[in-house]
């Protein structure tokens, strides 16, 4: 079984905790979290019918069951049962009882935020992050990784990845975004999906959108906004900098498994990677969404963009440490480029703030050059971590070594 980097971060919640809830994508692995990491409390499967039926019939009565707590799996199958949670650990006035699951279709933590403030912490979790993946026996190569996504089960079953997004996209990405957005015009929907995959990395344009799709506007902006609440896609907003330049306000598109997107536009083998055009795209994809799951793992949940100008300078992801900004530079190449270190240096002179500069590469080895350092895509995790530990700047007026006293 893989340990999951938010493991320890559930644990530390728990005992902070009466209750702690893990919402996230559909397959991201949030029952095997659950129940590996607690597996001496009672699990509950709130999608098995007669347990939802004794949940929703008698809540008093089905939560006296477990007395000492328990996984509850799936609780917006029961959307009563949290306010007879709230009563019962008021009465018991202690941390680490119940852990809840659930996805974020169904509008969990708006639920969550009315019955049980202050009562349960949330965690998000994301499919495997890269170091993860190595950990469940993936092979470490680019394609492969762009390929195959970040699923846990495709790993862990190893199931065909065409496979499994094909299975993907019908049971759970139609389906959840036809309920939540009452969708009716399926053809068109299903090839908005593929445009949007197209557009992984680019500046969101609903404009263009509506009129590849040959749908109105609005329609278009209501998808998108189905999208993200189906845990499909999210927007990496722009950074607004206090420079005099003038700077790009629209979000970029990205999709929460790289591997879903590939099979949208289809990708159908590693192979058809090494010479696909979106191929730089996907690696951008791919590195964006691991600083994502980064910082929700190791609850840094840092506010993450990206910086653009109008006139062209671009930086792909600015990344918050406690030392200031980290300018990130993606590149699919797996040969460094000096221009590419070029660059991130016109961004540290532009961007206030900014206390490092990396660059995520296509390439297997870490190469320096000067104030900046080039890593693989698979060492990414590592180099945000060690960024995570920057000393933060000294206060205005402090002075770190103070001259000695002249002598009268």
């Amino acid at each position: 079984m893989i340990e999951r980097e938010i493991a320890p971060l559930l644990l530390r919640r728990f005992e902070q905790y009466p209750i702690v809830t893990v919402t996230g994508p559909r397959q991201s692995g949030k029952t095997t979290l659950c129940r590996t990491t607690f597996p001496d409390l009672p699990y509950v499967n709130l999608e098995a019918h007669h347990v939802r039926e004794a949940a929703v019939a008698d809540p008093v009565r089905f939560l006296a069951q477990f007395p000492d707590g328990a996984v509850l799996d799936e609780i917006q199958n029961a959307p009563d049962l949290p306010s007879y949670l709230q009563v019962l650990v008021d009465e018991e006035r202690r941390n680490g009882l119940f852990v809840l699951t659930g996805s974020e279709q169904f509008g969990l933590t708006n639920t969550l935020s009315q019955s049980l403030a202050g009562r349960t912490a949330l965690l998000r979790l994301w499919p495997f992050s890269l170091a993860e993946l190595r950990r469940a026996g993936a092979e470490g190569d680019v394609d492969g990784v762009l390929y195959s996504g970040c699923f846990p089960r495709v790993h862990a079953e190893g199931i065909d990845p065409t496979a499994a997004m094909a299975d993907y996209c019908s049971t759970y990405v139609e389906r959840d975004a036809r309920r939540i957005g009452n969708i009716s015009n399926h053809s068109a929907f299903r090839r908005f999906l593929g445009l949007c995959a197209g557009r992984v990395g680019q500046l969101v344009n609903l404009s263009n959108l509506a009129g590849d799709t040959g749908v109105a506007h609005s329609t278009i902006a209501g998808w998108l906004n189905v999208l993200e609440a189906s845990d499909i896609v999210f927007r990496l907003q722009p950074h607004f900098a206090n420079t005099r330049k003038r700077l790009t306000k629209s979000p970029k598109l990205y999709f929460v498994d790289v591997g879903l997107a590939g099979y949208l536009i289809g990708i159908r083998s590693p192979e058809q990677l090494r010479t696909h055009p979106l191929r730089g795209a996907l690696f951008e994809n791919a590195a964006v969404v691991e600083a994502v799951k980064h910082s929700h793992n190791h609850a840094r949940y840092a506010e993450l963009s990206f910086f653009r100008t109008a006139d062209g300078l671009e930086c792909d992801l600015l990344y918050p440490t406690p030392a200031g900004l980290a300018a990130v530079e993606i590149k699919s190449g797996s040969t460094p480029a000096g221009g590419w270190f070029d660059g991130l240096r016109r961004v540290r002179r532009t961007v206030p703030g900014v206390a490092a500069a990396a660059i995520v590469y296509g390439g297997a080895e870490p190469q320096a050059r000067g104030d900046a350092t080039a890593v693989p895509l698979g060492s990414f995790g590592a180099l945000l971590a060690d960024l995570d530990t920057l000393s933060p700047p000294p206060a205005p007026g402090v002075d770190l070594e103070p001259r000695e006293r002249e002598r009268p």
